[in-house]
């Protein structure tokens, strides 16, 4: 069998232990979104909408199980084998950074070139702590990395940055990480966009212009030429006009490209990857009530999609796509008549991804990312840097595409836990993500979905990070069956045709930008808004124009769960409450709509979210769908209940699912003091027909603040624990025993904890026991 034993370098750090505990999993299974997502309960396109129904994997395949995985034992990885080949030992404290590369390397090397979606590689994670100190790069075709869980006793990921993985370029101020003052040779910090992360799916290909460069480069700087065999100035194509059409390579509806009469299209292939770029011009800007006045207008292309090449005819010089475009491509910045924006034309392209990694999964593991000094319970609505040089993110997907996120569970990454910047076919399900260091200025601690195309994200469970968001040209994703407790946030750069529908979205007073303690402020620089953020919020062009520019045409809301807390202490009000309306913002019916008040563009979302923006102000909202969903057939009666906060924030609990299924009851309760200081207080949230989510509170009636709790109960026969939140759960047959998180476990007097989980089963606790006494 072939194994290569790897010698860890003599140099290799030894880590503390990471002191971490995960809170309990709020995902049933791991990879379950409550959700029927196959192809055959997918809805044809509905009528006047966009298709969704190729969103995800695949175009809409199902995520991979145990028959895709080579059963060739060279290309899995066991644990005892990471042990014994590569030295990674789980929970001794030394770096395993090395080890779990060089195991990924070994399998690209040995099994990639083999692979294909129905013969993956795998990659079985041990159980308990590993530790990370750089940047983990996966870019081995057709790998899954399995953990052993992402509950407690599960795999567990720590990650602390090395001196040349943290940033040492930040902005004047202090406040962010600058990608500008970051260069080496001919590279600029800017190329590692979005930044470093604990994982990153992308190329390490080196464009041979950068070849030297990259040779001479620093430890810490090596990383900004990995890709460059992809970038758009190095392998795009410049474009023509069509014929019958000065000024334009393509319209809004065609599915053929026009390339210019030089270039090389060698890279262009049949079944390989494209992203179509168009030029930025003054008209463009202009659309989007964007002045030479409000900002400093950019050569770069704002409008931008991957597509699947069809057809190359070398002799007429055309690409053909795969599916319609969804934009006009102008030759460049210049041809549909504007003036420059620089000194000279910027060109549109045609950008073949040369190097795409594809078929890529994360599974049933958890990460964080550790910084000595700092409180966690701080990062709670705190919503600026508190360590701009650890702003690492968990997961990057970078020109990536066909590749899944299922069953991970992340708590307090340096900046967003999963990002993406040109990534198509992506399915992010069934994970829990919790908390960032940073989330103020510069743009930090988002679910960001950037560049990112035709990609599903489902049954997720976010909590205390800034926003979930869309930007930069994202089109054609589904937002489906998710709990949030920050904004659906169309960040701005022509993001389009997103749908959003069977969401619970309940955010508190608490999330705005002025709540911030360092470092605060908003993505492009500026201070922080007056305004609470709402459940949506839209991108105005004169305010986006900071970082990109206005949403774009038909995102759509429909058919979700949003509630805002408007002033501190309010009760929670519905937000765009019709559940049958689809919402579609940025649209009047036959074309792109600016939101509007009295027919004046707004300067800017903040301040203005409760306008009424249908009847003709940006928001049409024309039509209804009786159906539960734009996307699905039928909604499965497996509820995607959202947990009543799963986290260390403050947010309120939310009771009612997404999903139709599921009912609302007027909850039953019952509370007795505890023998000791703490009254206990149980209480079903929700129900549905075969089973219940419920909460426990504890009160501290004493005069001195507890170190530390434990309940524990018995359901009967026939009910089981499905998974739980704000606590450690250990059960034993029908006994179940919770502790408190590492956040909640000192209750000063006269305030409260609480717990919860949800319940397979109709049967109720009995038995109680609070710290050893009968509750």
């Amino acid at each position: 069998m072939f194994r290569r034993s790897v010698v860890l370098p003599a140099a290799a750090v030894m880590l503390a232990s990471a002191g971490v505990v995960y809170l309990a999993q709020t995902s049933n299974a791991e990879v379950n979104t409550g959700l029927d997502l196959s192809a055959a309960n997918r809805r044809p396109a509905v009528s006047g909408l966009y298709d969704w129904s190729r969103a995800g994997y695949r175009g809409g395949a199902d995520l991979p199980g145990a028959g895709q995985v080579n059963p060739d034992p060279n290309c899995q990885v066991t644990p005892a084998e990471l042990d014994s080949q590569y030295g990674v030992r789980p929970g001794d404290g030394a770096d395993d950074t090395a080890g779990v590369q060089a195991a990924i390397d070994a399998l690209k090397a040995a099994c990639s070139p083999s692979a294909s979606y129905a013969k993956l590689s795998l990659l079985a994670l041990p159980a308990g702590t590993l530790n990370v100190s750089r940047e983990i790069h996966v870019d081995a075709d057709y790998l899954v990395l399995r953990g052993a869980g992402s509950a407690p006793g599960g795999t567990q990921f720590v990650y602390r940055p090395d001196a040349n993985t943290a940033y040492d370029t930040l902005t004047e101020d202090g406040s962010d990480w600058d990608e500008d003052g970051m260069t080496s040779g001919q590279g600029k910090g800017g190329w590692l966009w979005p930044g470093r992360g604990l994982f990153r799916v992308q190329s390490r290909g080196v464009h041979s212009a950068y070849t030297a460069d990259y040779a001479a480069a620093p430890a810490n700087r090596k990383d900004i030429f990995e890709g460059t065999v992809n970038v758009h100035w190095k392998v795009g194509v410049a474009l023509r006009a069509k014929p019958g059409d000065a000024g334009f390579a393509g319209r809004t509806g065609d599915t053929t490209v026009y390339l210019a009469s030089s270039g090389s299209l060698a890279n262009l292939t049949v079944g390989g990857l494209v992203n179509v770029r168009a030029a930025n011009t003054v008209a463009f800007y202009a659309q989007q009530n964007i002045t030479p006045a409000d900002g400093t207008l950019l050569d770069q292309h704002m409008r931008q999609q991957i597509f699947t090449v069809t057809a190359v005819d070398s002799t007429n010089r055309t690409v053909t796509l795969n599916k319609p475009l969804e934009f006009d491509v102008p030759v460049d910045s210049t041809s549909d008549g504007s003036a420059p924006i620089g000194s000279a034309a910027y060109a549109s392209k045609v950008s073949p991804i040369v190097d795409p990694v594809v078929g890529v999964g994360f599974e049933n593991l958890a990460f964080t990312q550790d910084v000595p000094g700092l409180d966690r319970a701080a990062t709670v609505h705190n919503y600026g840097n508190m360590a701009p040089a650890q702003e690492m993110h968990g997961i990057v997907f970078k020109w990536a595409a066909d590749s899944w996120v299922s069953g991970v569970r992340a708590e307090l990454t340096g900046s967003h836990p999963i990002v993406t910047e040109e990534a198509y076919h992506l399915q992010i399900v069934g994970n829990t993500l919790d908390g960032a260091w940073n989330k103020g200025k510069g743009g930090n601690g988002y679910f960001r979905g950037s560049r990112v195309w035709d990609s599903l994200y489902a049954g997720n469970t976010s909590r205390n990070l800034r926003h979930f968001t869309f930007q930069w040209s994202a089109s054609g994703n589904v937002v489906i069956g998710n709990d949030f407790d920050s904004d659906l946030n169309l960040h701005g750069g022509w993001e389009r045709n997103n749908l959003f529908e069977n969401n619970t979205v309940t955010v508190p007073f608490e999330h705005r930008s002025a709540n911030c303690t360092t470092n605060c402020g908003e993505e492009g620089g500026g201070g922080v808004d007056a305004s609470t953020w709402f459940p949506i919020w839209w991108a105005a062009g004169k305010k986006a124009v900071k970082w990109s520019g206005s949403s774009g045409p038909r995102n759509v809301f429909f058919h979700n769960t949003m509630r805002k807390q408007v002033t501190a202490g309010a009760a929670f009000t519905p937000f765009y409450a019709d559940a049958q309306r689809v919402y579609q913002f940025g649209w009047n019916g036959s074309g792109w709509q600016h939101l509007d008040a009295g027919g004046v563009p707004i300067a800017d979302w903040a301040g203005n979210e409760q306008r009424d923006y249908t009847g003709g102000h940006g928001v049409d909202a024309s039509r209804t769908d009786a159906a539960a969903s734009l996307f699905l057939r039928s909604l499965t009666t497996t509820p995607v209940t959202p947990s009543p906060s799963t986290s260390r924030s403050a947010s309120p609990s939310t009771s009612a699912s997404a999903s139709p299924s599921t009912s609302v009851s007027p909850s039953t309760s019952s509370s007795a003091p505890a023998a000791g200081c703490l009254a206990v207080t149980f209480a079903r949230t929700s129900t549905w027909s075969s089973g219940y989510g419920a909460e426990y509170t504890l009160t501290n009636r004493c005069t001195t603040a507890t170190t530390g709790w434990k309940v524990e109960f018995d359901l009967p026969s026939g009910t089981t624990v499905s998974n739980s939140w704000s606590s450690v759960r250990t059960s034993s047959g029908q006994h179940h025993t919770f502790t408190n998180a590492t956040y909640n476990g000192a209750i000063k007097p006269g305030k409260s904890a609480t717990f919860g989980f949800n319940a397979a089963g109709t049967g109720l606790p009995i038995n109680c026991r609070v710290n050893g006494s009968t509750c």
